[in-house]
């Protein structure tokens, strides 16, 4: 009830009252008796159940029989309330015997429209899972859904391992996702006008093919220390690829020039919104491929949008599940900015390029970081050494071949650092599979050796003709490969009739290694095992 309402009850009350208790007046003959005086009820609103009707209704402080006497348009005197006009509430009051207090019960207590006005809103979160679900919408026709299947591995190494097979992409990359959504989000102007790249990474050729297959012009600026059959890979698929400078900084220059000169669009890839909600879809793969899942595993390596945008989409469908990012030792870009509360855009590191090509010191925003600092469970970095032992074991038990930046995640569980993953059902991303032939066998030779399947010595062995015929015939009976053997003689004056033997041998595996080493140390008591 509003203030105005309250003083015109009160005083209607008081009046009554006053009247209830004032000496009565005589009564002539013929005089009817006043229907007031004989009431033992004071009646103060409605009547009640089975009471008389006499007594007519107070409004507003009012006894009246009809409506109220407060029009519609005098409400906006009292301010704006929920309990207006007809809709008071009111309250009966009875007296017994003598004066009494009457002890009014309070109004309802009603809240103003300006208490709603206020009230600030939540703030929207950089990423949507709406986001992802309309790129995964968008992107189904012109994106491959790829598998996620059983590895091999699982029972070597105790857990349920789910390989998420990004790398047989068409360009061979995760980041055709991102590059697919972002480029369908552009203006129909802009579209007409083309695009341009000018580094030479898993985003350039992504945008390379999709530009094409969405009929949008795309130029590639390349410097001349890039490679023939990398050139050759953008213009099949049908880019303007142009070769200038001699380092990416001048090709990067040059690129931006023409795109200011032109009207293109130069694109690098960065924190995006649509290019993050296309990389976001692998979460709702993997949960929708992988029932009962209780963790994934995803590389962190150059551009970690991915472990973001993946991590939004797992959390939001199911909390717990574990999202572990996996990242190279060698620049632990993640690792130092969670420990300073903050994106590092300067480290002082020099990761392999060769081995992590889309390795960039500037790829950690302030989004994508506040992203994986509230979704990503844990952070794991691997050496060197592991991804390439990583990249021989899917070479041999998966009969595929992937890059360092794909084995990262599966490097993480071979070198043992995920104790907690065992016995669990895990998921491991696959991002990349874009690595040039010659280096790819020099990786698998280095792996070979880091997982003591390939070794080297030195034996000494005299002149006599059957000497090496008896070192041949002990490699032959442990049944080891001989890739390499050389024979060197007058290399030491103080024996001037022997000759220094280094061999290189293949193995199985790492027990036959040792076995090998044993055999050999008791018939050549002189032999050197060389390091690796």
């Amino acid at each position: 009830m509003n203030f105005a309402a309250q003083f015109f009850y009160s005083s209607y009350l008081s009046e009554r009252l006053e009247r209830l208790y004032s000496p009565r007046p005589a009564l002539k003959d013929g005089d009817e008796k006043d229907p007031f005086w004989q009431r033992d009820e004071l009646c103060l609103g409605p009547s009640q159940p089975g009471g008389s009707d006499k007594c007519g209704h107070v409004n507003n402080g009012n006894a009246v029989r009809g409506s109220t006497l407060i029009e519609p348009e005098r409400l906006k005197d009292f301010g704006e309330e929920e309990l207006v006009n007809g809709d008071v509430k009111v309250y009966s009051t009875k007296v017994v015997g003598g004066p009494a207090e009457i002890v009014l019960k309070e109004p309802p207590k009603t809240r103003r429209m300006s208490e709603f006005r206020n009230n600030p809103r939540p703030l929207v979160p950089f990423l949507r899972f709406e986001d992802i679900s309309a790129a995964a919408f968008r992107i189904q026709a012109g994106i491959q859904k790829t598998p996620c299947t059983y590895s091999r591995l699982s029972k070597q190494y105790g857990m349920e391992i789910y390989l998420k097979k990004e790398h047989l992409h068409y360009t061979g990359s995760v980041k055709e996702r991102g590059v697919r959504y972002m480029l369908s989000s552009l203006t129909q102007a802009q579209q007409r006008k083309g695009v341009i790249v000018a580094t030479d990474c898993n985003f350039s050729m992504a945008v390379a093919h999709h530009a094409v297959e969405l009929n949008i012009p795309v130029f590639v600026i390349m410097p001349s220390c890039c490679s023939s059959p990398r050139l050759r890979i953008y213009r099949d698929y049908g880019a303007m690829v142009i070769s200038y400078g001699s380092t990416g900084h001048d090709s990067q220059n040059h690129a931006r020039h023409l795109a200011s000169e032109n009207g293109y669009l130069y694109l690098e890839e960065e924190e995006n919104e649509a290019y993050l909600a296309g990389l976001g879809t692998v979460g709702m793969e993997i949960y929708e491929q992988v029932s009962k899942l209780d963790a994934v595993v995803i590389p962190a390596a150059g551009q970690y949008g991915l472990l973001a945008a993946t991590a939004a989409a797992i959390k939001h469908l199911n909390s717990r599940i574990l999202v572990i990012g996996i990242e190279p030792e060698g620049f632990p870009l993640m690792q130092q900015s969670l420990k300073s509360n903050g994106p590092i855009k300067n480290m002082n590191s020099n990761p392999n390029k060769k081995l992590y090509g889309d390795l960039m010191e500037h790829s950690l925003g302030d989004n994508t970081f506040q992203l994986a600092k509230k979704l990503v469970d844990k952070i794991v970095s691997v050496s060197e050494e592991d991804s390439l032992v990583a990249m021989l074991r899917f070479q041999e038990f998966e009969r595929s071949n992937v890059d360092t930046e794909g084995a990262m995640g599966l490097a993480a569980i071979l070198a043992g650092k995920l104790p907690e993953l065992k016995g669990k059902r895990v998921a491991v991303v696959v991002t990349s599979a874009n690595m040039e032939l010659e280096l790819m066998r020099q990786c698998v030779d280095r792996a070979l050796v880091l997982d003591d399947r390939v070794s080297k010595f030195s034996v000494q062995l005299g002149e006599y003709p059957g000497d090496m015929a008896k070192l041949l015939d002990v490699l032959s009976r442990e049944e080891v490969r001989l890739l390499d053997v050389c024979q060197r003689r007058q290399s030491d004056k103080s024996d001037l009739f022997k000759a220094k033997v280094e061999c290189v041998v293949e193995t199985r595996d790492k027990t036959q290694s040792i076995q090998l080493r044993k055999v050999l140390s008791e018939r050549y008591p002189s032999i050197c095992w060389l390091d690796r």
